[in-house]
């Protein structure tokens, strides 16, 4: 489910609850909406108020560590891409195929984003690019280094290309994650009770009734925020590409 429909449908579920708590207002009996009533229902709401702010503020904490934890990774590949290439131009002109096989890894994921399928749908193997970095390791192993520097560069291409191939697995599988749908479940059926309550005591007008609405759209503002954030790579709030793209610019260079 996207992370704007999911904005849009906390929205309406807040919006049917504060109705129905309108609705349900202007049939109960007088003495149901007294002022030791309206005090009862405020401290009792005031208990789940609580655990919606709290658990809502996790889910937010937990969606901006997601992020940020992303958005290093991504520093982190395009840096050991860049070191990657390095290595193997010292080492020499053998490893210029590796070099550019490198290069199509980087540009095919550029290309193809964070929701490309992890496999090929015909055959059931790993897609191109997945395939490619370990075309890199293959030239790096099939090299013969001819003195104690060359066997060194080969041994650091291939701690390199080694980091290198564990991060890039990460950053897909990163992409997959989401929310844990039951806690936001949980948090929105006690926020649906909030706003029901909310309607049971406020006076139907139009300034109410227009502040309980942005009220219900901010809330489901955040739960977008959350939902998006938790998905940094293919969210409208994702993690930007530039360090790849800045390290592609610089690849293949001697």
């Amino acid at each position: 489910m996207s992370s704007l429909l999911l904005g849009g449908l906390v929205f309406v579920f807040l919006s049917a609850a504060t109705s129905m708590g309108m609705v349900v207002r202007g049939r109960l009996p007088d003495h149901h909406l007294s002022s030791e009533s309206k005090d009862a229902i405020r401290l009792a709401t005031a208990v789940v108020g609580t655990l919606s702010a709290l658990a809502l503020g996790l889910l937010i904490a937990s969606a901006k560590s997601s992020y940020d934890s992303a958005e290093v990774e991504m520093r982190t590949a395009a840096a050991r891409v860049l070191l990657l290439d390095r290595v193997m131009a010292q080492y020499g002109p053998e490893t210029d195929h590796a070099r550019q096989l490198l290069r199509q890894l980087i540009e095919r994921r550029l290309s193809r984003g964070w929701t490309a399928e992890t496999t090929d749908k015909p055959s059931g193997g790993a897609a191109g690019e997945y395939q490619n970095i370990e075309a890199v390791q293959g030239v790096l192993r099939s090299l013969s280094p001819r003195d104690a520097v060359q066997h060194s560069l080969q041994a650091r291409a291939l701690e390199v290309s080694g980091m290198l191939a564990e991060t890039h697995w990460l950053l897909v599988e990163s992409g997959s994650e989401g929310l844990p749908w039951s806690f936001l479940v949980v948090v929105v059926c006690w926020l649906s009770l909030l706003f029901t309550t909310f309607g049971l005591q406020a006076p139907p007008n139009p300034t109410v009734l227009a502040i309980l609405l942005v009220c219900a759209l901010s809330v489901a503002g955040a739960v977008f925020l959350v939902s998006d954030m938790a998905n940094p790579y293919i969210g409208l709030v994702r993690v930007s590409d530039a360090p790849l793209q800045s390290a592609l610019e610089r690849l293949g260079k001697p």
